[in-house]
């Protein structure tokens, strides 16, 4: 066997044959997508953050209608556990049919913005938002501290946060939903067949890298260069939580339209539960300085949040409308954009790929070890 340093080329000779076929730049290109899982950092802005008796308090409340004010459904109702923390449905189906898809629960610790829209810059207050909202479960803060002091987990809540009734309703709600995020930040996607290539690379260890698929190879090739898709999936998370307008078309009626990032902005500049109020638990503030110095502006109409890859191909179907079926839709919906729709004054990042059939099954076998166990 060798090894043809300039094009990273590992050739098995034989009856079998096996390669890494990608250029020594796209080695670099592949490296930051890890190392997974990333080292767990607990939230400074929650003070049961990472603590053993709020992840389970709160995956108990995860999964009961208490949370919801006639017990009609839980979170998870919406965010299946058995379906990757969301749901076969396009659109989330509160106590009316939803205006988004349910996004996938996984890998949101630490990260800066939360929601389509970005709403919330925690995860415990994008935990809270639910629990009050009337198209959700419709608590008041009343309500769910009376349904909290006549629930069976009321002992559980008072060893954290002492004697209920002592509590302003208001509080009760911040520590449910701090229950809730300590326990959703423990929700990550595994290893998969990708990480097992990534770190082959990273040991330059290309008898191990050959064993990635090749198509997957051809498709992570596609995803580097012409695709452009690494320009807003990058990181470990295989994505820069930041939003962008995708060519997804935000109409909902003809007189009515999903204003995504513009009208997230509008809500968490309105929003008692920031990093930079009070119920932070930071004495420090960390993070506060986003909220004070993001600005809204007319690009920030119907522009999104990019989701993560990782477990992508378990999460099904996509967008921010679920209005793609399946990876194959998502890949023609980029290689066939119609640009014209685009914001003019937004991102000038997509152009119409024209991929060959080859190409779309190539990028589908990449995105697929994204889900995929070694």
């Amino acid at each position: 066997m060798k090894v043809l340093v300039t094009t990273a080329l590992f050739v098995l000779t034989g009856a079998a044959r096996a390669e890494v076929l990608l250029s020594e730049d796209q080695i670099q290109q592949t490296l930051p997508f890890g190392p997974w899982p990333p080292s767990f950092q607990s939230d400074p802005s929650n003070r049961v953050s990472n603590d053993t008796r709020a992840i389970a308090l709160g995956a108990a409340l995860f999964n009961d209608p208490v949370l919801s004010v006639d017990g009609a459904f839980s979170c998870a109702s919406c965010h299946d556990p058995e379906q990757a923390f969301t749901t076969f449905e396009a659109r989330a189906l509160g106590r009316v049919l939803l205006d988004r898809n349910s996004p996938s629960l996984r890998n949101l610790a630490g990260l800066r913005w939360y929601g389509w829209g970005g709403k919330s810059d925690s995860l415990w207050a994008a935990s809270l938002h639910p629990i009050i909202e009337e198209q959700e479960m419709a608590h008041s803060k009343e309500s769910l501290k009376t349904a909290i002091s006549e629930s069976s987990y009321i002992d559980e809540f008072e060893a954290m946060f002492g004697d209920i009734q002592t509590q302003d309703p208001e509080l009760v709600l911040v520590n449910t939903a701090k229950t809730l995020s300590a326990y959703l930040e423990t929700l990550a996607t595994d290893r998969t067949q990708f990480d097992d290539f990534r770190d082959a690379l990273e040991r330059r260890d290309l008898a191990m890298a050959a064993n990635y698929p090749e198509p997957a190879q051809r498709g992570l090739q596609l995803f580097l260069g012409r695709g452009k898709c690494v320009l807003c999936h990058n990181g470990p998370r295989f994505s820069n939580n930041e939003f962008h307008d995708a060519g997804v078309p935000y109409f909902l009626s003809e007189t009515e339209v999903d204003e995504g990032r513009f009208g997230g902005l509008n809500f968490l500049l309105s929003s008692a539960y920031t990093l930079d109020s009070d119920w932070s638990d930071d004495p420090d503030k960390q993070g506060a300085w986003v909220v004070r110095s993001v600005r809204r502006s007319h690009s920030d109409f119907g522009t999104f949040r990019t989701p993560s890859l990782r477990g992508v191909a378990e999460t099904a179907p996509y967008m921010h409308d679920g209005s793609l079926i399946d990876l194959e839709a998502v890949i023609r919906h980029y290689s066939e954009i119609d640009t014209e729709r685009l914001h003019v004054d937004g991102e000038a990042i997509l152009s119409e790929l024209n991929l060959t059939e080859q190409e779309v099954a190539d990028l589908a076998a990449f995105l697929v070890t994204l889900s995929k166990a070694p």
